[in-house]
């Protein structure tokens, strides 16, 4: 299985150099359940878009600080090759900014959170896994589902916490990729950029850790028909 990963994350920041970029996360995630897997990583938010998606089993679309709605040209790009990808039966999965992107591509429609940021450890109902824990960290959410979309999860801030599209989407608005050391570094690195009663909610919250989801992600792309797939070029 070969899948490709398309990073969305714009944070150039000091404490995102001094942690493994998304395309890593991604990677270490699955490969931990499915070490024989290969993930090739693209930047697409600096432009750079895999020649064609034919070679590749699937995609990952990654999680960003980036807003869907923004008017640069990366993002319009990645929201035409999502819709060309769904049209051909591309299996892809997305997470965070690419939960959202995959539901506006689509014909779904994204927009601010009603009780505002979400961060940190979120108890979450999860179609085939029940209530689980998975980490936050969003402003914008998917508020109207695509055409033919279903919900697969839910949370108590969060009516559309993941989706489904036929066989072969599946997306999340949260950080299956996050670790504990990841999130809780990131909570103190967003202390003083975000309202005080947010920062102290998130810490409240990782008093455990996340529920893994590696599994559900691998079988998902696992249960796809990859030789029509690899018929399927996306330029």
């Amino acid at each position: 299985m070969h899948i490709a990963i398309l990073v969305t994350n714009t944070d150039d920041s000091a404490f995102a150099r001094a942690h493994p970029g998304d395309g890593e996360k991604f990677s270490a995630l699955l490969a931990a359940v499915r070490p024989n897997w290969r993930f090739t990583a693209f930047s697409v938010k600096d432009g750079v878009f895999p020649g064609g998606l034919e070679r590749f089993d699937g995609i990952i679309v990654t999680g960003s600080p980036a807003s869907v709605h923004d008017a640069d040209a990366w993002v319009a790009r990645l929201l035409d090759v999502l819709r060309d990808a769904a049209g051909r039966g591309v299996a892809m999965f997305g997470a965070c900014f690419g939960h959202q992107a995959i539901a506006l591509a689509l014909g779904g429609k994204v927009g601010r959170n009603p009780g505002g940021w979400e961060l940190g450890l979120v108890n979450t109902r999860m179609q085939g896994l029940g209530d689980i824990r998975l980490y936050a960290a969003h402003l914008e959410q998917v508020i109207t589902l695509p055409p033919g979309a279903v919900v697969v999860g839910d949370t108590r801030g969060c009516p559309i916490a993941a989706m489904q599209i036929g066989p072969h989407i599946l997306t999340t608005q949260y950080h299956p990729e996050m670790t504990s050391g990841f999130i809780s570094g990131l909570v103190e690195e967003l202390d003083g950029h975000l309202p005080p009663d947010v920062i102290a909610r998130a810490r409240a919250s990782l008093v455990a850790d996340a529920d893994p989801m590696a599994a559900r992600i691998a079988a998902f792309f696992e249960g796809q028909d990859s030789a029509a797939r690899r018929s399927i070029a996306v330029t």
